[in-house]
């Protein structure tokens, strides 16, 4: 039997999706551990216990760590980038300043290009930042607030923080203001027309009218 044939389903040849696989950990090559260990407490991210040679920070409200150390990779310090996926793109950026890292004017794309400012329509996917760490190391701040459907498989909305659920419950009530405005009407059934909302951001569907 080859590889090939482990990795699939005897039934149907197709690759098997009965297994969990959760990304875990992302390795980022860096030059001074030390600088970088600062960097990263800076941000306000996690330090997980590891053992010795091991630096592994978790992003708040992630469930996919970064490693670095002397002898994890030999990658070039710097040539790592990976996206950083926020609900509030503005505030996202802020929080970055604050910690007293640079960061990138908040921009989208446009027809000749990145534009400046966030996209116009806020459309999910579409408005970004982008910020270094010592090494040169990039993460792209990316502001998400409706999956694209399939991407999200379970119809149970999760959120990663209170600060996401709010920002979810902010829109879902904007979404649901103009609903009444359509139906001309108070609408009494609204944490069901939520829920809904909720459920149709993350899995892609189409959201309650």
């Amino acid at each position: 039997m080859s590889a090939t044939d482990v990795r699939r389903n005897d039934a149907s040849g197709t690759p098997s999706r009965n297994i969990d696989l959760k990304l875990e950990v992302v390795v980022i090559p860096v030059a001074d551990v030390d600088r970088a260990k600062e960097f990263y407490g800076r941000l306000g991210w996690r330090l997980d216990r590891t053992p010795p040679g091991i630096v592994q920070f978790t992003p708040p409200g992630s469930g996919c760590s970064v490693q670095f150390g002397p002898t994890l990779t030999a990658a070039t310090p710097g040539s790592g980038k990976a996206y950083l996926i926020v609900a509030d793109i503005e505030a996202a950026r802020s929080a970055v300043l604050a910690a007293g890292v640079e960061v990138s004017e908040i921009f989208h794309p446009g027809p000749g290009g990145p534009a400046n400012g966030p996209d116009p329509e806020r459309r999910s996917y579409f408005s970004r930042a982008e910020f270094s760490d010592p090494d040169g190391n990039t993460w792209l701040l990316q502001e998400i607030t409706t999956r694209l459907p399939g991407r999200v498989e379970s119809d149970a909305p999760s959120f990663a923080s209170g600060n996401d659920l709010a920002a979810a419950l902010r829109r879902a009530a904007a979404a649901h203001g103009e609903h009444e405005k359509r139906t001309g009407q108070t609408d009494p059934n609204w944490p069901d027309w939520y829920a809904a909302y909720l459920v149709s951001e993350q899995t892609g569907a189409e959201p309650p009218r």
